[in-house]
């Protein structure tokens, strides 16, 4: 694109301010329309069977009573959408956990659907519908699945990253390892070592909305989605694909989402509801219930996880190491890849290697959550880096500002860093009134480290100029976290108009270009590129309508606080037109006036983080209150930072559920037992401090601005620095994620004599 990276010197009129959200009152006011929002004449309801088995083969499925009952306009298994046995395994896998094939491999797994008139006969006609199963041994622990003896969920699985390949299948779907010199030399040259084992349970994101859509096809093929989506493009290519549609025959719209925190990034339902539109020949609307979501949407990864560091005395980091076993459910993921590339990125390491193994299990499939995989992976490092400083008797913060990362480091994960905030975050925490506050009893102070890699990609972006001199700036990245404020303050800020004239809009999948799902802090950085690439297109074009309208050369006009500015002495007596006066006269100088952009936005630049927490642990019950939490974080450039703030609180929030009580619990036979907000406890206002934070600025200079993204590492300090804060607190070291009740007292009671 050609940018020129001033962002060091440039003075920000619109960029850095906190204007009031665009979307907030329609919001608080109920006029706002999400998933479940909309509705179209003559719409049915769908609803979707699951298994009530961990594992099954299907033997048969009659659905001849459901299809006819009154009132049921379709019913569909497998059988109605295509075949990718023998194709893409990657769109097998999404299809089979869409609705299952030839086997149930979760408890909540999807085996046939209805479409009926209302939702009391979509209901019956689920009950009608037979499935005979032959139930399977299941196994549901990361550790257990990994072991030779244990149940095999598919028998065409070989693990991959493994050299000869394997003859004979397993459930360890994948391995891959990262990393750089000689680890055992390292080693042998440390003075202290420390070596542990960890855990983590999985959890869910917890979104309030859940998964809703309302899909119709109609007689010629061509077909409609409304969708809670973070990524609408996407989900046009996979639901299209999956039901054998030509792509340009779907149009699919993104409703408002309410949360995805990288949940809404996969597709569940929404083929099930376009497969019973075609089938019944009318719109299908279907929402999952709270219960769906936790069976049988994307939770996070089960871990266990071994973390071994050694240093020598001076607390120089010699070696370090991490095997990573992620739960990925029935299908391979990402996960143990991405905790395996992240696990040691906040530090200069000489010798360094870690090893992923995706790990197949007999529950949901996997999904991302704010910075996927990483937080597991900080928890297993940022404990040990803890206890390697207090035991040779450094200062925790000093122990890893001595070792961090900085710009030239040779990351754990291969590439040499840029310019990166991990010292600055370290520098001010130290600094931070919270590092030198007293604490009380039974209270305790922990601290962490995180990082993320952010993504770019593809984005596409409309700005279009009315002819009232406002601006309406058409976006495809899903709004997940204020986007739409910041990107029309970079608008405002590259016209040199006020926010107040610009209106962001996230177009659908029929009147923009592709843009690539909103996940990896991409939302704003990508398409804040795309959006000053396509008002300087746009100034470009109103300079020359200018020039038209004062029969003055191209070269004549600037452009100058949102006005056009015939430049020198000899066209003194011509006045600044503004966007109105051009905008006004556009029919007569060339037609409408747009700025358009298609790019792919790479250099999004790494982001670092450090939290501090202090906790108070009840020795009596085990229960854990964060008294005090603070967030430092790098963001590049604070476009709107009231949102970074709540980008660093929410992760924060998140992450203190996480730790402290939020888990999945499966029972002996393999169900969930807690598929719900009353027994998966998330925290609520009670639960948690007024969260501080404190942002950084270390522009990125692959950005105009140098702007980073901030929306997922906020998640990836807070286990390892409550789990620190409780470890202090309590006098053990907890090495199992959640640090509910239960398992502190267990932890104690470990420690007694006898």
């Amino acid at each position: 694109m050609g940018f020129d990276p001033s962002y060091a010197n440039r003075a920000f009129k619109s960029v850095g301010t906190r204007p009031v959200r665009p979307d907030g009152v329609d919001k608080v006011t109920g006029r706002a329309r999400y998933g479940a929002d909309f509705n179209l004449a003559g719409q049915l309801v769908g609803r979707i069977l699951r298994s009530p088995h961990a594992h099954a083969r299907i033997v048969r499925i009659d659905t001849s009573k459901a299809a006819a009952l009154p009132g049921v306009k379709a019913v569909i298994t497998a059988a109605d959408l295509p075949d990718y046995t023998h194709g893409d395994s990657d769109l097998f896998d999404i299809l089979d956990n869409c609705m299952a094939r030839t086997k149930v491999f979760y408890d909540g797994h999807a085996v046939a659907a209805v479409a009926a008139i209302d939702a009391r006969t979509a209901a019956e006609a689920l009950d009608l519908i037979v499935v005979e199963y032959e139930v399977l041994p299941h196994v549901t622990d990361v550790d257990a699945a990994m072991k030779p003896s244990a149940p095999l969920l598919h028998d065409t699985v070989f693990t991959g990253g493994v050299d000869p390949k394997p003859t004979t299948p397993s459930n360890v779907a994948n391995r891959s390892q990262y990393g750089h010199g000689d680890v055992e030399a390292g080693f042998g040259a440390a003075d202290i070592i420390i070596e542990r084992s960890f855990k983590t349970e999985q959890t869910h994101q917890g979104y309030i909305e859940p998964h809703a859509c309302v899909a119709n096809i109609n007689a010629d093929g061509s077909g409609e989605l409304w969708v809670c989506t973070q990524g609408h493009f996407v989900f046009r290519q996979q639901c299209a694909t999956l039901l054998g549609m030509e792509v340009s025959k779907l149009r699919v719209t993104s409703s408002e989402i309410g949360g995805g925190f990288g949940g809404k990034t996969h597709i569940w339902a929404e083929p099930v509801a376009l497969a019973l539109s075609r089938k019944a020949g009318r719109p299908v609307k279907l929402v999952m219930s709270r219960e769906e979501v936790f069976r049988a949407s994307g939770p996070t990864s089960a871990t266990s996880i071994d973390v071994k560091i050694g240093a020598r005395k001076d607390g120089t980091i010699t070696a370090a190491s991490a095997t990573l076993r992620y739960s990925c459910g029935p299908y391979n993921g990402p996960w143990a890849m991405l905790g395996a590339m992240t696990a040691f990125a906040c530090y200069d390491l000489a010798n360094v290697k870690s090893v992923g193994y995706e790990v197949l299990v007999n529950r949901p499939k996997t999904a991302a959550y704010r910075a996927p995989s990483a937080p597991m992976a900080a928890f297993a490092v940022e404990s040990v880096i803890d206890e390697l400083a207090h035991r040779i008797g450094m200062d925790p913060v000093a122990f890893r500002i001595r070792n961090a990362a900085r710009e030239g480091t040779q990351s754990s994960y291969g590439p040499v860093y840029g310019p990166i905030g991990i010292g600055p975050t370290l520098e001010a925490a130290r600094n931070h009134p919270h590092m030198k506050a007293p604490l009380g009893p039974n209270q305790g102070r922990g601290m962490a480290c995180g990082f993320w890699f952010n993504f770019g990609g593809q984005t596409c972006t409309d700005l279009n100029i009315g002819v009232d001199g406002t601006v309406t700036l058409a976006v495809g990245t899903v709004d997940v976290g204020g986007s739409r404020a910041s990107l029309s303050l970079v608008a405002a800020e590259e016209l040199g108009i006020p926010y107040a004239q610009v209106n962001a809009v996230v177009a659908d999948t029929a009147t923009l270009g592709y843009n690539d799902m909103t996940d990896g802090s991409r939302g704003t950085f990508s398409s804040s590129m795309a959006t000053i690439s396509a008002a300087r297109n746009a100034i470009t074009i109103m300079r020359g309508r200018a020039a038209v309208m004062w029969s003055i050369p191209l070269e004549d006009v600037a452009w100058e606080n949102g006005q056009a500015v015939a430049k020198g002495d000899k066209h003194g007596n011509l006045a600044p037109l503004t966007m109105k006066d051009i905008a006004g006269a556009a029919a007569k100088t060339g037609g409408p006036i747009a700025g358009h952009s298609e790019l792919v936005a790479d250099g999004a630049g790494v982001s670092f983080a450090t939290h501090i927490c202090d906790v108070e642990v009840d020795p009596e019950t085990g229960a854990t209150k964060v008294v005090r939490y603070t967030v430092v974080q790098d963001a590049g450039k604070a476009v709107h930072p009231t949102y970074v703030e709540g980008q660093y609180q929410g992760g924060a929030a998140q992450g203190i559920g996480w730790a402290l009580n939020e888990e999945y619990v499966y029972g002996g036979d393999g169900r969930l037992q807690n598929a719900g907000f009353l027994d998966y406890r998330v925290p609520v206002c009670s639960d948690l401090p007024m969260i501080d934070t404190q942002i950084l600025e270390i522009p990125n200079p692959n950005h105009p601005y140098g702007v980073r993204g901030v929306g997922e590492t906020s998640i990836v300090p807070p286990l390892g620095a409550i789990a620190n804060a409780v470890s202090n607190a309590v006098g053990v070291r907890m090495t199992h994620i959640p640090m509910s009740p239960p398992r502190i007292l267990a932890a104690l009671e470990a420690t007694q004599p006898g």
